[in-house]
């Protein structure tokens, strides 16, 4: 089988709509996919009814923003039920402080390049959790950069004169929610160094503590000697191990399948859940 567990749509920061991902994973030759979007699980009902037209397997998830001790952690959440939860509160508490923090980083901006907030609403569309992608995407089209890459790596940079912190909560905090809502929760992309400062082996264990279910091992931003450590860590805490593309359509070179998760390693995560049915799995 090939398993593809962390996956984005226009519901939060990629370029493709929800069924449309799902279409995409069955063109790649997907057994399985997870829709992970930022903060939101809008995407959940078409995705559903594309996997069931095209018999490809479904996992509903979602991709929470945490930060521990100041550094960025991304927690994959999957198959938790939604409704009543605190998870989803906490979600939907994130989604508007992720508007006003956008609006804070675009009107900045506005001061030294053509863009406007306007501009970053008309791409993001009515329903997109907004973030920093919708962002990097009015300065390609006002030919400010060239794509999300070059936004990031200089504009958007988190250590730029128009950065603003996202208030989140602690990956703590987040795999207990995720827990009392039935879903299971692995460390997104632990070893991400390009990204920015990386969670130490002290948080490492304090997350493990806290519950966690699983790392996120294969993934293009974890450097090949870091997987290796992930992997040996995962092994002596009994954690599952994914691999995974974040496809984002083409906001970003990532291809479906470019790294996928074990069938065991699947089962065990879904043995781990009592929210959702993962779907055609």
């Amino acid at each position: 089988m090939r398993i593809d567990l962390h996956t984005h749509s226009t519901a939060s920061d990629g370029t493709d709509a929800p069924g449309e991902v799902v279409e995409a994973a069955a063109a790649a030759g997907l057994d399985v996919v997870a829709l992970t979007d930022h903060d939101t699980t809008a995407g959940w009902e078409p995705a559903a009814r594309a996997a069931a037209s095209l018999d490809i397997g479904l996992l509903r998830g979602m991709e929470v923003s945490c930060r521990w001790e100041g550094i960025s952690v991304h927690m994959l959440c999957y198959l938790h039920s939604p409704e009543g939860a605190e998870i989803t509160e906490t979600i939907d508490e994130a989604r508007r402080a992720r508007v006003v923090r956008s609006r804070t980083i675009a009107e900045r901006i506005a001061e030294d390049h053509p863009i406007t907030w306007e501009d970053v609403l008309e791409i993001a569309g009515p329903d997109a959790t907004i973030g920093r992608p919708h962002i990097a995407d009015a300065l390609v089209r006002a030919g400010v950069v060239a794509d999300r890459t070059e936004a990031f790596g200089a504009i958007l940079s988190s250590s730029g004169r128009y950065y603003v912190p996202l208030p989140v909560i602690s990956p703590l905090d987040a795999v207990r929610m995720i827990h009392e809502a039935g879903g299971a929760a692995v460390f997104a992309h632990p070893r991400a160094s390009a990204r920015g400062r990386v969670v130490p082996e002290r948080g490492m264990r304090e997350i493990i503590a806290a519950g966690l279910d699983g790392l996120e091992v294969d993934h293009r931003d974890n450097p090949a000697h870091e997987r290796a450590w992930l992997r040996r860590v995962a092994a002596d805490a009994g954690l599952l191990v994914t691999g995974s593309s974040d496809f984002h359509g083409t906001g970003k070179p990532n291809r479906l399948g470019e790294n996928t998760t074990a069938r065991d390693q699947l089962l065990r995560l879904v043995e781990r859940t009592d929210g959702v049915p993962a779907l055609g799995v």
